[in-house]
């Protein structure tokens, strides 16, 4: 070990470090930081009185995960909470979400599945739900096909105060509801223990409600991203 070790050593090599790389397939051009620049105006420009921006997302395949033996909860002298390692499946749902980006807000409803019909449905709950005088909502999605399908096409071009705008590739880190998911999943779903798909629903729904009594947003500003941007080539300077 020692010789392998000194080895590495004079050639500067650390192969038990790693890191998440992602081929370039999509380069971050003057497309990327047009579209970046873009979200970033919507994120932090004064909002007129009729406009709302949504960050919206799915948290997909939560499974209820019911375990053979109940969770022992944590006990004095420092016995940490105790869950059974081995489960039964019950299925999975899909937690359909909208974090309005200026008050924090959260909007979520689950669904067996993620198709473009229950993202329609998900689309008409917030029609119904957010106060006629908002004439504008911008809301904010990735690329998946779910999002822009022809069938979702074809119900926004019906509901004119729908606008979409859509991340760059790879760039689900300008979607403020990724970070409401993480919340989400640190808070309430780091130990999957739940009964069935209707705990869990419950459970989820519980959660959005408590969040909301007391939301907040996140705190964007042109600098959040600022580090990206200050990589942008001359040509999109």
């Amino acid at each position: 070990m020692a010789t392998v070790r000194r080895i590495l050593a004079s050639h500067q090599l650390k192969p038990w470090r790693h890191h998440l790389w992602l081929y370039p397939k999509h380069p971050r051009d003057a497309a990327f930081y047009a579209t970046v620049s873009e979200l970033i105006d919507l994120y932090t420009r004064p909002l007129r009185e009729d406009e709302m921006v949504l960050s919206v997302d799915e948290k997909t395949s939560l499974q209820p995960r019911c375990r053979l033996h109940p969770t022992q909860p944590a006990q004095p002298r420092n016995i940490p909470t105790r869950h059974e390692h081995e489960y039964k499946r019950g299925g999975a749902l899909n937690l359909f979400a909208a974090f309005d980006t200026r008050s924090g807000q959260v909007f979520g409803q689950c669904y067996p599945r993620k198709r473009q019909q229950e993202f329609i449905t998900f689309l008409e709950q917030l029609d119904m739900e957010i106060e006629p005088h908002i004439k504008t909502l911008h809301l904010v999605c990735d690329n998946v096909s779910t999002h822009h399908g022809k069938e979702v096409r074809k119900w926004v071009a019906k509901h004119a105060r729908f606008v979409f705008h859509f991340t760059p590739v790879h760039c689900s880190w300008m979607n403020q509801v990724e970070q409401w998911f993480s919340i989400l999943q640190r808070k309430r779903l780091r130990i999957a223990d739940f009964a069935s798909k209707e705990h869990l629903q419950a459970k989820l729904s519980q959660f959005i409600c408590e969040w909301n009594q007391h939301a907040h947003p996140f705190n964007w500003s042109t600098k959040s991203v600022a580090k990206v941007m200050a990589k942008a080539p001359a040509i999109a300077a």
